[in-house]
């Protein structure tokens, strides 16, 4: 990975990854989720780390929590915290 990401947003995104993994029967935790990975895209953007926040916008365009129903993008949301917290990790 070519940007040097901060160690307090690689721990977010690690915590990000963790939480998607209990949400998507979950709408209050669908919430958190989405709180959690739009302050990640702020601080991406402040310290521009224009990359990861391509990334991460492409993450919040597919989450979108709805009460009383299941998320239709999970699998794919899930899959994509996961290769990006992978790539953080080489």
């Amino acid at each position: 990975m070519s940007e040097n990401i901060p160690d307090d947003i690689k721990r977010d995104l690690h915590q990000a990854a963790a939480l998607h993994e209990r949400t998507s029967a979950d709408y209050q935790k669908c919430l958190e989720f989405s709180k959690l990975v739009s302050g990640i895209l702020a601080r991406l953007e402040d310290e521009g780390h224009d990359r990861m926040a391509d990334k991460i916008m492409g993450i919040l365009l597919d989450c979108n929590p709805r009460e009383g129903a299941h998320c239709d993008n999970s699998m794919q949301v899930g899959q994509r915290i996961k290769k990006i917290v992978e790539l953080l990790d080489l």
